[in-house]
């Protein structure tokens, strides 16, 4: 298995950077279909979020799965590719499983801790999923990151300081205003993150609440959950001149609010408008901060503020980094057993205890010398050999392919060595399958022969 992650993020490229690379949700079947039909990727999965894109494959190599994204990237939304490479960073094998982990677990967000991502890194993975572009690697990778999140967000106090992106935006507003009490706000798009915004303005003293969406029914649910006013789009203008702050966060491809546009409202005003767009791409026309009394501050304006709140936070980090060191020890004990040599030796081990066993109840039924036994015992090794040679050769030979980890699956499944695991426990059967996988993976590496015969 390859791993292979490919993307950028806040930390590596603005946000007029980003917004040229989201994959909204009404675009990831065809381009998870189109990066999939690639030669080199097995396994894909997109991250499209206002702070990061991340495109994670399983590929045939390291090098060819990273030059086969880094192309799709670029031509997909037609970008020059040396100039993308500026500003991605590229990641392969194990550092994939640590850095997904520690993303899901909110340790790698602006805001660290925010609990946001793990719903949104579920989403991507569902998108995966409904296109058919995850496998065994990824089905198992994603499904224990979200475990990883959970414990994470339970074990830990790492959410509990009330920091997010919206908060830094009230702090920010509390910068430009000296105090929020009978100030009124709109927002603009009735999503999630306008919500969350909407509820710390109102806590920290905002007395009216506006509500403009496209969609006016959303408007006015949104509106009523803050006994506020809802407007419809067309009104937008007309509720731009009765607030003090604004809240953007739509979905927009293009600019909702203009500089033209906004210069009449502005000139007749007598208060400041203080303009928060934590919206990627980008609702607000950055050329508005040109108007007098008109204040506009985007997403990555909002680090400063964030990187002030995050002392406590820390803290806890280092106890979710302890977490995530145990869970890759699991994600890659199980990894290591879809290998070939774990696999094969599991595969040989079972035939030799059930040989052992059977032969022994054989031989307390019949009266031999020890030449007849040697002899049997000799025919009872040479018939596994013969019947295990052909199927783990060219076991060997498959798992060094690009679909090689979906043989390991395979073949556990065919021998039953999960169902032995299973149901065994600590039980005689598996202390013994166990123990002789063990010697021969052992003797394999101490005289570098093939995984050998049932007298080994």
């Amino acid at each position: 298995m390859h791993f292979v992650l490919v993307g950028l993020s806040h930390k590596t490229a603005p946000v007029a950077i980003r917004e040229k690379l989201t994959f909204p949700a009404s675009v990831q079947e065809d381009a998870l279909g189109r990066l999939t039909r690639l030669e080199q990727v097995n396994e894909a999965v997109i991250v499209s979020t206002c702070n990061r894109t991340e495109v994670y494959a399983v590929a045939s190599s390291d090098d060819g799965g990273v030059d086969a994204v880094i192309g799709f990237l670029a031509e997909y939304h037609e970008l020059d590719r040396h100039e993308l490479t500026r500003y991605l960073y590229i990641i392969t094998g194990e550092a994939v499983v640590r850095h997904l982990f520690r993303v899901v677990a909110s340790l790698d967000s602006m805001v660290v801790g925010e609990a946001q991502i793990l719903g949104q890194v579920k989403e991507a993975y569902g998108h995966a999923q409904n296109t058919g572009t995850t496998g065994k690697a990824y089905n198992k990778l994603f499904r224990q990151s979200f475990e990883v999140g959970k414990r994470v967000r339970t074990e830990t106090a790492i959410g509990e300081s009330a920091v997010s992106i919206s908060y830094a935006a009230v702090e920010l507003a509390k910068k430009v205003f000296d105090a929020l009490d009978g100030r009124a706000i709109l927002i603009l798009g009735a999503g999630k993150m306008s919500e969350l915004t909407a509820k710390h303005l109102v806590s920290n003293g905002v007395t009216r609440v506006l509500v403009v969406n496209r969609t006016f029914e959303r408007a006015e649910e949104m509106a009523a959950r803050f006994n506020g006013d809802a407007l419809p789009y067309e009104r937008l203008y007309e509720a731009l001149g009765q607030a003090d702050i604004v809240i953007s966060s739509t979905a927009a491809t293009e600019y909702v609010i203009t500089k033209a546009d906004l210069a009449p409202v502005s000139r007749h005003r007598s208060a400041p408008l203080f303009l928060i767009d934590i919206a990627v791409p980008r609702d607000i026309d950055p050329a508005v901060n040109d108007l007098s009394g008109v204040f506009l501050y985007d997403i990555d304006d909002l680090s400063g503020v964030v990187e002030s709140n995050l002392e406590e936070r820390m803290v806890e980090a280092r106890r979710a980094e302890a977490i995530i060191d145990e869970e890759i020890g699991m994600f890659f004990s199980w990894a290591e057993s879809m290998e070939v040599v774990p696999t094969v030796a599991a595969i040989r081990a079972k035939a030799e205890v059930i040989r052992q066993m059977e032969l022994e109840k054989a031989l307390r039924r019949l009266d031999l010398s020890d030449r007849d036994r040697k002899t049997i015992e000799a025919l009872t090794c040479a018939i596994v050999n013969k019947m295990l040679h052909g199927p783990t050769a060219r076991l060997k030979k498959a798992a060094t392919g690009k679909d090689g980890y979906v043989y390991m699956d395979v073949a556990r499944a065919l021998y039953g060595l999960e169902d032995t695991e299973d149901r065994h426990g600590p039980g005689a059967f598996r202390n013994l399958l166990n123990m002789r996988a063990r010697e021969i993976v052992e003797k394999q590496k101490e005289t570098g022969e093939g995984i050998g015969d049932c007298g080994a």
